[in-house]
């Protein structure tokens, strides 16, 4: 059991009011303790790591600067927000951390006042902190808004849109540019902090606004000369054009784990009542834990781990992970063809093509938090006679849904699209749950849909999209282990909308979709060993259906139950289509179509969580034993459960 630290100081700390009147070497122990805790919660629970202890001297100076939570606090991505959640009143609960009924992993509106906006996708901040600024105005308070994005995020061209109709609009906002991988910026030192203090200060600001207006009483010509001349002259000195040309005032970059540094330049955008500010903090991931500052990859995202070593336990697997399944069975077809490519967004290790990129460095392509621009990018490559897959969480894929349709689906391209995370995920929660993807995606011209329902299956449907070129297909598979069948030597190419059957009976038929089948299989030996006599089939194929399977069960068995890890909409809706429209519900056939209830599901054991769904076996078995004891005149009425 790991020993916590001692905390004299942040055991004063319950709300961000206890810590407005401290000095600066208290803020500065503050800081340490509050690192200290955040190691220590994380270690016991698992979670996001290394981006919250780059945040943790951030974090202290907002907090101690700004009046949260009036003022607006927002923070991109919210799996930084460890430490503001234990500043902020939760931290009796911080070692709930995504555990069944305890604090989210991101942050939550429903949680605290002090999340006035949840954050588990990307690159949002921006956007909701402009409506918020608005908001703001419209109803004529004065309260700050504060955004706080990560690198990373913005390569997402949301976080531009965000900024260019900001500055368009010339709203008061804060953009807090957490710069955690020196991507941007070279290291900085004192006289970038002096110069971001100058910059920011109220003097500056106020002469700069001066000059704005005598600038506007000149001719055209000679104001916007004026214009350019300062803002290049700001640009030499901090880099910042970019910026500046999307209408922020930019200042920075400052050392964002130097308090003496941080708060002056706060309080200064704080007063400031002039348009958007970017300042522009350089941060390091793992900041303060040696593992992590040395392995910041490793410990992005952690299972428990000791203090002191810094070892995680991870549960020795009973089979092969579906991504590294996805990932091996990838890397065998490129080596079998040369146009095979693979395209990720910011996922590689969480995808498996960090593997596919060490075989074939040329033919991977990381194009950052960008789904959408993804999504093209591989429609442009399958013009050009390549194979590209798509290798993306079936929640992000969301993001880019629009180019789904209009790049790729409408153009009939063939590319290739690898979902992992389908279905329900455990510990991230609702927000990170590939609950609708079937149904999105089956529901659109020239696209072929499939999903295995073990390893090997997978293997199988690899090598099938590999070799399939009359359009854009895609397949989805779960978070964590395959079920633990034999692998097959070499990946088969399956028939096309062709499922199979599993187990044969004559009174109650059962149809996966996916990784299901399992369960479908339980479900069946329990209502065998009652009398019912049981069929199990594999769909494999969403769309196209195997309409000749579907026909076959519809008419020797009295009731059909369909069963998929995926929302109202999805398989269960395409077959029940398929009956209605050919008369096969005329005679009386009960239907039961299984899918995952129509509400997001919180953070649990992933086995509460299908509980929970409704697609379990006793679930199925209960399923069919309803349908058995309906009465004779509801025979007709088709219940979704």
């Amino acid at each position: 059991m790991t020993t916590r630290p001692e905390t004299p100081l942040l055991d004063t700390i319950e709300y961000p009011r206890d810590m407005r009147d401290l000095t600066l070497p208290e803020l500065e122990q503050l800081a340490d303790e509050l690192r200290q805790e955040t190691v220590s919660a994380v270690s016991v629970t698992g979670g996001h790591l290394g981006a919250g202890l780059g945040v943790v001297e951030l974090t202290v100076a907002l907090h101690h600067v700004f009046n949260t939570p009036t003022d607006r606090l927002i923070w991109d991505v919210g799996h930084q927000c460890y430490p503001h959640k234990i500043l902020t009143g939760r931290r009796d609960r911080i070692r709930t951390l995504r555990q069944p009924e305890g604090l989210s992993g991101f942050t939550k509106r429903a949680e605290s006042e002090y999340d006035p906006f949840g954050a588990a996708h990307s690159s949002t901040s921006i956007s909701a902190g402009l409506g918020m600024a608005v908001g703001r105005d419209l109803q004529g308070r004065h309260n700050n808004v504060i955004s706080v994005i990560g690198d990373g995020a913005l390569s997402a061209g949301m976080a531009y849109e965000a900024m260019n109709n900001a500055g368009a609009m010339d709203a008061r906002q804060i953009v807090i540019l957490n710069d955690n991988d020196m991507s941007i910026a070279p290291p900085v030192g004192a006289m970038s902090a002096y110069l971001s203090r100058l910059l920011s200060g109220k003097p500056y600001r106020n002469l700069r606004e001066l000059a704005k207006q005598v600038a506007s009483l000149l001719p055209d010509p000679l104001e916007r000369t004026a214009r350019r001349a300062e803002e290049f002259a700001r640009g030499m000195v901090t880099g910042g054009t970019l910026f500046e040309e999307l209408g922020f005032y930019y200042v920075g970059p400052i050392d964002g784990h130097n308090l003496e540094h941080l708060i002056p330049v706060l309080k200064n955008a704080r007063e400031s009542k002039y348009g958007p500010i970017l300042i522009h903090c350089v941060t390091q991931k793992g900041k303060g834990y040696p593992p992590a500052e040395a392995a910041p990859d490793k410990y992005h995202g952690v299972s428990k781990f000791d203090v002191v070593t810094g070892a995680q336990a991870k549960a020795k697997p009973n089979a092969p992970s579906y991504t590294k399944v996805f990932a091996q069975s990838l890397i065998e077809e490129a080596k079998q063809d040369d146009k095979i490519v693979a395209v990720t967004a910011a996922m590689p290790d969480g995808t498996g093509l960090d593997q596919f990129a060490k075989e074939f460095a040329g033919r991977c392509f990381d194009v950052g938090i960008a789904e959408q621009h993804a999504v093209t990018f591989a429609a442009g490559m399958a013009t050009e006679g390549l194979k590209p897959f798509v290798a993306i969480y079936s929640t992000f894929l969301q993001r880019a849904y629009d180019q789904v349709v209009h790049d790729v689906s409408i153009q009939n391209l063939p590319v290739r699209f690898a979902m992992d995370r389908a279905g329900l995920v455990g510990a991230d929660g609702a927000t990170h749950a590939g609950s609708f993807d079937i149904t999105y995606l089956a529901t659109l011209p020239n696209m072929m849909v499939m999903a295995p329902a073990d390893e090997a299956e997978l293997k199988h449907m690899v090598a099938t999209a590999a070799a399939y070129d009359d359009g854009p297909c895609a397949f989805r598979y779960p978070r964590g282990e395959g079920v633990g069948v034999e692998m097959p030597e070499k990946g088969e190419v399956l028939e096309i909308g062709k499922g199979r059957m599993i187990k044969q009976g004559d009174k109650v038929a059962i149809l996966s979709f996916g990784t299901r089948l399992k369960e479908a299989v339980i479900a069946a030996e329990e209502l065998d060993a009652k009398g019912i006599s049981t069929s199990v089939a594999d769909a494999r194929f969403c769309k196209p259906l195997d309409e000749e399977m579907i026909r076959d069960l519809a008419n020797r068995h009295e009731v059909l139950i369909t069963v998929e890890e995926g929302s109202i909409g999805g398989f269960g809706s395409h077959v029940m289509q398929f009956l209605a429209m050919n008369g096969l519900l005329d005679d009386g056939l009960k239907v039961r179509p299984l899918c995952m209830k129509d509400a997001y599901i919180d953070q649990k054991k992933i086995e509460d969580m299908y509980e929970e769904a409704g697609i379990n076996h006793g679930q199925i078995v209960d399923a069919a034993l309803s349908a058995l004891g309906a009465p004779k005149a509801k025979r007709h009425i088709i219940s979704a459960l």
